[in-house]
């Protein structure tokens, strides 16, 4: 299911060169390793071909992403790659995967709002997008974190195999944080990698216990509109804060258990 991938332009990487050694550099790779292992212990990708991205600190034209190959489970600081817009890698060995590069490059491109791109297709998040109407109702308190903040990408078009295909996932954003892409899975949003993971950790929970309630084959109940904005709203209030947390009591996990995603 997953494609290798080669750069469309032979020219060499711009000028751009960020300091790999710098703190913030090496914090951000240090970030995206530990979600990429704890995405795995909780089940959130699908073999080798989910990817999470985030822009280099202080660069808007280089990202950092997993490269082709590699399970989640196996990625560590060191192994992820730097790549500019045009397919080049800057540091790191091997490639992007394929659609890694289309949609990612694009979106980060396109909306420089996007310092975080994550995508799965965790289960339960993908199974709704694959159902008739709005992919998640807001029933319960934890789907309240998304209340109005979601998109749905209903014109799946196949794989994302060129720019025309990431540049149409990227129009189909528009102000959203969550997309949930039709036939195909989810993709997260942020301005931090904290937030990215807080939102995909927490929109898979809301989707698992959506799917719950719907198997009772009883009536799914929303939430009243008013309530649900004021409950968003209480979410949101402090978010940061808490998704910066979050990840932190990640990482002190992996520590304990697995600490060789530093490396």
């Amino acid at each position: 299911m997953a494609h290798s991938f080669t750069p469309a332009s032979s020219s060499k990487p711009g000028p751009n060169q960020p300091k790999f050694d710098s703190e913030a550099v090496w914090q951000a790779r240090v970030d995206l390793a530990a979600c990429f292992r704890m995405a795995a212990r909780h089940g959130l990708e699908e073999g080798i071909c989910n990817h999470f991205s985030a822009l280099v600190p202080g660069y808007d034209d280089l990202f950092i992403v997993n490269p082709y190959g590699y399970a989640f489970r196996e990625l560590t600081a060191s192994k992820l790659l730097v790549c500019d817009f045009d397919g080049h890698v800057v540091s790191g060995d091997g490639q992007p995967e394929a659609t890694a590069f289309y949609i990612h490059a694009r979106i980060h491109k396109a909306l420089p709002r996007a310092k975080v791109a994550f995508h799965t297709h965790m289960p339960y998040a993908t199974a709704l997008s694959m159902t008739e109407g709005p992919p998640l109702i807001f029933a319960g308190q934890t789907a309240l974190k998304f209340y109005g903040r979601t998109a749905v990408d209903e014109n799946y078009n196949g794989l994302a195999l060129d720019n025309r295909e990431g540049d149409r996932i990227a129009g189909a954003i528009g102000d959203a944080d969550i997309v949930f892409m039709k036939h195909h899975g989810v993709m997260v949003l942020a301005p931090t990698i904290a937030e990215a993971w807080d939102d995909l950790y927490y929109l898979e929970r809301a989707c698992q216990v959506q799917c719950l309630a719907l198997s009772t084959g009883r009536k799914v109940v929303p939430v009243a509109p008013d309530i649900a904005e004021a409950a968003y709203r209480q979410m949101r209030d402090g978010d940061a804060e808490s998704a910066r947390l979050h990840l932190e009591a990640v990482k002190r996990t992996l520590d304990a258990e697995e600490p060789a995603y530093r490396t």
